[in-house]
């Protein structure tokens, strides 16, 4: 199978717009303990908004095979964007949580479909090169992710009151993006005389997909709560461990670019076993660690194995769609608007009542849960090479 593609001015485009909306999600996961002080609320309670950002994943999900239908993906790249950064403005200026939790609702929306979109566009576009392009566009991604949390965390620790303000600069990188790379796009869509795509999937198709939710589900719940954990565990400051999170989009980000020529040689389905087994691991060094320096490298490790589960796992929901991808990604969107709206408000309900180290145990289990199941679906994808 070909691995080698040209990384054109689509690759760079289509990952800069993921770079876009993973900056904004990496300040605004980590960064709960701040907007949980900032409101003055409970771990549930502040839980709320990965919880809304799930409902917009749903919502996006049932709405992707229709925006590809009727505007084409590339289009419904644009508004997605769009979406997102209309979403992000309004949480900027809401500072009570009944505000920012619908602004996170709509800015989730907009950051699901610009996801979705660049799953189905980018698998149509390189094909079988997919399976090292969509980790690499992630890898670029993870770059954006860092930022968010090294540049919100670095505020709050100079300007503790200003840390929101971070989150601007979002707003000029994706008129930037609309500029260069709306003006030369040539697609003339026209919509499918057969209507949206539609239809039952497989058995296999949702074992998958109940280990796609559980992979999501325990990436969500680190990187929602692994401040809190920190904070609890070695006594640091919000501020400080919502920083030391940049230690897990390291991780993420070089095991999204580096993952597919350090694993050439193992089908899909092996990498992702492999993974998922990193990450386990580490997890459990992170989860009994007090040390600082440890949860660090530990975090480092958990990012690597979390790190190309999600395109992995998105591959192998449109290898069993039967030609329908529009459909499965929409289905992918399902499974993360599930793990993105239930795993960290479980974490952050159970975290209230029995303290967070305690709550962390159910990590452990959905990393388990989705090796389990994707042993039980194997994809037969055939060897990755370069």
């Amino acid at each position: 199978m070909p691995k080698n593609f040209k990384r054109d001015r689509f690759f760079w485009i289509t990952a800069s717009q993921t770079a876009i909306v993973n900056f904004y999600l990496g300040g605004f996961g980590p960064a709960q303990s701040l907007l949980r002080a900032d409101q003055g609320t409970s771990l549930t309670i502040a839980g709320l908004h990965g919880t809304v950002m799930g409902i917009a994943s749903i919502a996006a999900g049932y709405a992707n095979p229709h925006l590809a239908h009727k505007y084409g993906r590339s289009k419904s790249k644009w508004i997605g964007l769009t979406i997102f950064a209309v979403g992000l403005f309004l949480f900027i200026v809401s500072p009570p949580v009944a505000l920012t939790l619908p602004a996170t609702l709509l800015t989730g929306f907009g950051v699901s479909i610009v996801i979705n979109t660049m799953l189905t566009s980018m698998s149509h576009h390189y094909g079988k090169a997919a399976e090292v392009a969509i980790p690499q566009a992630n890898g670029v991604a993870s770059f954006g992710f860092v930022c968010g949390t090294a540049i919100i965390g670095t505020i709050a620790v100079l300007y503790r009151d200003f840390w929101r303000l971070g989150l601007l600069l979002a707003l000029p990188a994706v008129l930037i993006v609309m500029i260069l790379g709306r003006d030369n796009e040539k697609e003339e869509h026209v919509p499918d005389d057969s209507g949206p795509q539609s239809g039952k999937m497989s058995l296999k198709f949702w074992l998958a997909w109940f280990g796609f939710v559980a992979c999501i589900s325990s990436e969500f719940a680190t990187s929602f709560w692994s401040a809190a954990l920190l904070k609890d565990r070695v006594g640091s400051t919000a501020a400080i461990s919502t920083v030391a999170i940049v230690a897990l989009g390291t991780g993420m980000g070089i095991g999204r670019w580096y993952g597919g020529l350090a694993l050439k040689n193992l089908k899909l389905d092996s990498q992702l076993l492999l993974l998922i087994a990193l990450q386990f691991f580490s997890f459990i060094v992170f989860w009994l660690s007090h040390s600082m320096l440890l949860s660090l490298v530990a975090l480092f490790v958990i990012g690597m194995g979390i790190s190309m589960q999600f395109a992995l796992c998105a591959i192998r929901l449109v290898g069993f769609s039967d030609n329908r991808p529009d459909l499965a990604v929409g289905r992918s969107s399902l499974a993360a608007g599930i793990a993105i709206a239930g795993a960290p408000f479980l974490l952050g309900f159970l975290g209230d009542n029995f303290g967070i180290s305690r709550a962390y145990i159910m990590v452990p289990v959905l990393i388990l849960i989705a090796f389990i199941l994707i042993k039980l679906t194997p994809s037969h994808s055939s060897e990755v090479k370069l």
